[in-house]
């Protein structure tokens, strides 16, 4: 057995039974292999493993756990915690595995964990169908998905979690085991919202739902306080088939909108339909103000997915929360605050909720806020590391006065903020349940690069 203090001996190992590629700190494409999305994490792993199959992952985790050796798990490397990243540790990255097998009669996929949101989404819409994903492509499923999942058909379809019917999943003590309601029972609860804390997911099986065209796309309108409160109200008594994520931000200079806007406030909301009638739906909304921007028309779903330009690692500090109602008083307050923030981009995130996604019960799933009415999110995107605590600060006060309760959260957009805030994301009896669930599957918390549940005491 290898000691933690052996990293030459245990990249040997890896090499001599990895199928997929070994990167180490002398290789030309280190620096780019261990780079995570968001900046401000500087991590250097003793050795970064591009695992080619499920095979490949029992190797890693069973060289990990004997070797004692940190081990990170990387999909889509969007972690807000920096968890796809660790230091002197091992870093396993499953962007290799790409296969993703599409039964369009039965309307089902099996998506290994590599594969991207825009992947899964534009693959799907060759059928003219789709699972409800997040809201950015380039994001991984496997964390979205072990969150949680609040995308553009969380009102229609319910949350990414809700269309998960199986998954493969390599355990601490380097078993491959399938788990879905009859298999595992508890591990599948527990991996609907417990996030990476019970093993490497490789595969994923996903119910479809025909989705071809929607009416969506991109709606901006000068932000006032009656706009904010009319906008989630319109929101609220839409039908269940809109589902919309309002930004109230200073307009960046975007090419299609207007100079005389730039810098100005305004409410970006992106928007998605599923259903017949749209320019009724819209209607409430375009009647609130004059539209700076109005692009929502019959598109391809696909299009809610535009490519990425270039590499965009942002420096960024933010808070999540659940809230309940949007009154003037709090819309003012959110203008005032954004007013006030010197960031590059300071921004106040709704997304409201309901539909399918409440009709779920709460212990149905180790994501339990199914009853909440709204998510907020308030971010600062900034230029310089010397930065972040002023932003911090801004973000803590917003927060503060923005928050209308328990402080519960949403897990995939929580920070690194502390063991504290992993058990606000979950109510008492969830986390109690995860815990005991952790200590029969990973009682050494090997996994624990993560928004961590701690193994319940035996």
């Amino acid at each position: 057995m290898s000691s933690v203090h052996e990293p030459v001996a245990v990249i040997s190992q890896l090499r001599d039974t990895i199928r997929g590629q070994i990167v180490t700190p002398q290789d030309a494409d280190y620096d780019a292999a261990r780079t995570v999305f968001y900046a401000g994490f500087d991590r250097r792993p003793a050795v970064i493993v591009r695992a080619a199959d499920a095979v490949d992952v029992q190797q890693v985790v069973t060289v990990a756990r004997d070797s004692g050796m940190e081990l990170a798990i990387r999909a889509g490397g969007h972690s807000t915690a920096g968890h796809s990243a660790t230091e002197g540790g091992i870093l396993l990255d499953l962007s290799l595995m790409k296969g993703l097998e599409i039964d369009a009669a039965k309307r089902t996929a099996w998506a290994e964990a590599g594969v991207l949101a825009g992947e899964y989404t534009l693959a799907a819409a060759e059928h003219g169908l789709a699972t409800g994903f997040g809201d950015t492509g380039s994001v991984g499923i496997a964390g979205l998905t072990l969150g949680g999942g609040v995308g553009f058909l969380v009102r229609k379809y319910g949350l990414t979690i809700d269309d998960l019917l199986a998954a493969e999943i390599v355990t601490a003590d380097g078993q491959m085991l399938h788990v879905d309601a009859d298999n595992h029972p508890d591990l599948f609860w527990a991996i609907r919202g417990g996030g990476g804390n019970f093993g490497v997911v490789t595969r994923f099986k996903f119910r479809l739902h025909e989705v071809d065209q929607v009416v969506g796309g991109m709606l901006i309108l000068p932000a006032t306080a009656d706009v904010i409160t009319g906008f989630i109200a319109a929101a609220e008594a839409a039908p269940e088939e809109l589902s919309a994520i309002v930004n109230v931000m200073k307009a960046p200079p975007m090419p299609f909108l207007p100079e005389a806007a730039h810098g100005k406030l305004i409410v970006m909301a992106l928007m998605v339909y599923v259903g017949e009638n749209g320019e009724e739906v819209y209607a409430p909304f375009r009647a609130l103000a004059e539209p700076i921007a109005d692009m929502i028309k019959p598109i391809p779903y696909t299009d809610m997915y535009p490519p990425e330009e270039g590499e965009f690692h942002p420096l960024a500090v933010g808070r999540n929360m659940f809230i309940d109602s949007v009154d003037r008083s709090t819309a003012q307050l959110i203008l005032d605050h954004i007013n006030a923030s010197s960031a590059m981009m300071a921004v106040s995130q709704l997304r409201v909720l309901g539909g399918a996604m409440a009709r779920v019960p709460s212990d149905a799933t180790a994501f339990a806020h199914r009853e909440r009415r709204i998510m907020a999110n308030v971010a600062a995107l900034f230029g310089s590391p010397d930065e972040a605590a002023q932003h911090q600060a801004w973000v803590d006060d917003f927060a503060a006065v923005l928050s209308q309760g328990d402080g519960a959260a949403y897990v995939n957009f929580v920070g690194d903020e502390g063991a504290a805030r992993v058990r606000d994301a979950y109510p008492q009896a969830t986390y109690d349940r995860l815990a005991a669930i952790k200590a029969k599957y990973d009682p050494a918390n090997l996994f624990h690069l993560n928004q961590n549940i701690v193994p319940q005491a035996k």
